[in-house]
C-alpha cells in the first residue's frame, strides 16, 4: 500500500455567466499546470453589480486539492 500526499492551493476565478462557470474556469486553468486534481471546495462567493444592482460578475475562491507525485 502506498502513501499519498495531498496539497491544497487557493485560487480565485470569475465569470460574467454563473458561479458554476467561474468554478469550471478556475479548475480548467489550474489543470493546465497542476496535475492530479482530486477536487475543490468553493470557499467564498462574491458578486459585483452594476449601478442598478444587477449582477455583473460572479467571483469564487476555490481550495483545490491535488496529489503530490
Amino acid at each position: 500500500m502506498s502513501n499519498q500526499i495531498a496539497k491544497v492551493i487557493e485560487l480565485f476565478s470569475s465569470s460574467t455567466t454563473s458561479i458554476e462557470d467561474a468554478v469550471e474556469r478556475g479548475l480548467a486553468k489550474a489543470s493546465e499546470t497542476v496535475k492530479g486534481i482530486q477536487g475543490a471546495w468553493v470557499n467564498d462567493i462574491k458578486v459585483t453589480t452594476d449601478s442598478a444592482g444587477k449582477i455583473a460578475e460572479w467571483r469564487v475562491s476555490l481550495k483545490v486539492t491535488f496529489i503530490v507525485d
